[in-house]
């Protein structure tokens, strides 16, 4: 049974933990949300109400001297990931922190060799792997009616101007980790990665255009790109095989879903059919059969499953330290890029 102590109270707990924790009862217990005085003191307790089964503190000791939590998830703004992960870990607490699971692969690899010695987890919230359309590429690929995969490319696009106006390093740590750890994921560790990063209208001031190529055995690429200049609607995955293709639609960005008062209700009913994937392959009498494909639910849960798993001895991290440690290698070296560009 994980007992789940949450520091920092933002977007990320609200929209993309508490929900789909609350759905798994049988496996975990929110016990704490940890906020900062100052926090507090600026955002105020209003929201605190919608939970009234857990405990608000602004005393991190509470939460670390607590013998009864064994999970605490870093949900702090980037430059103290690696802190909160690390006080964790000091006293016996197992650690699942937001993304970027640090800001360097120096402290990424010191939180993962601290993690290792002292028998405990360390992994990075890489919830993206569980989106409904990368879970129903999953299902296609698994299949086997494309045959050997040739090509796999993704996008994570908007049509924002004002964000491909900005003069900032933050877009690839930000946006571009999520599809390029889906095709670690996956795929595994590419062997050479190809980059074009850069900002459209002010090279080396921004990162807001990148276009990815990780090469794999036997002739396979996988594709990440990003523009925000991208205004009718795109694929969000193409993946190619030596026996058919398979286009699956973008569901949209769930960062611009509006909030509305009180805990965030997550839907998991069957999304409509305009939604649904399309596959086309040639079977095994040379026909062709073209088919649409029910979009699998999305649900960032299946991580805390997995983390309870591990701790019984019937799994293996699902991100596992290699992954964790190749992701954050292409991110940075994709920002170095992009700092570079003329």
């Amino acid at each position: 049974m994980l007992i789940v102590a949450y520091i920092g109270f933002g977007t990320s707990v609200k929209r993309y933990h508490l929900p789909y924790v609350k759905r798994r009862k049988d496996i975990a217990k929110v016990k704490y949300i940890y906020r900062r005085q100052e926090d507090v003191e600026k955002e105020g307790i209003e929201e605190e109400i919608w939970y009234p089964d857990i405990q608000f503190t602004t005393d991190i000791e509470q939460v670390m001297k607590d013998k009864e939590v064994n999970l605490i998830v870093v949900n702090t703004p980037n430059q103290f990931h690696v802190d909160y992960s690390m006080m964790a870990l000091e006293n016996g607490k197992n650690v699942l922190c937001e993304k970027p699971f640090a800001q360097t692969v120096e402290d990424a690899e010191k939180v993962l060799e601290y993690a290792k010695s002292k028998n405990l987890i360390a992994m990075p919230n890489q919830n993206r792997r569980f989106d409904a359309d990368m879970r129903t590429v999953q299902k296609v690929i698994q299949s086997g009616k494309l045959g050997d995969i040739v090509e796999f490319e993704s996008h994570y696009d908007y049509f924002n101007k004002d964000r491909a106006m900005s003069k900032m390093f933050a877009w690839i740590e930000g946006i571009g980790i999520h599809p390029i750890d889906q095709v670690v994921g996956q795929f595994g560790i590419p062997k050479k990665v190809v980059y074009d990063c850069r900002s459209i209208d002010f090279p080396g001031e921004a990162d807001t255009y990148w276009d990815i190529d990780m090469f794999y055995e036997h002739g396979m690429k996988a594709i990440v790109k990003t523009s925000m200049y991208v205004k009718l609607d795109y694929p969000k995955f193409i993946v190619h095989g030596k026996k058919g293709s398979f286009l699956m639609p973008s569901l949209g960005h769930q960062s611009s879903a509006a909030a509305k008062p009180g805990p965030v209700e997550i839907s998991f009913d069957p999304l409509p059919e305009e939604l649904w994937g399309t596959l086309s392959y040639v079977d095994e009498n040379n026909q062709t059969i073209t088919e649409k494909v029910p979009v699998e639910i999305g649900d960032y849960g299946l991580i805390y499953q997995n983390i309870n798993e591990v701790l019984e001895g019937k799994a293996e991290k699902l991100i596992s330290d290699e992954q964790t440690i190749a992701v954050l290698k292409i991110v940075k070296e994709a920002e170095n890029v992009a700092r570079y560009a003329r």
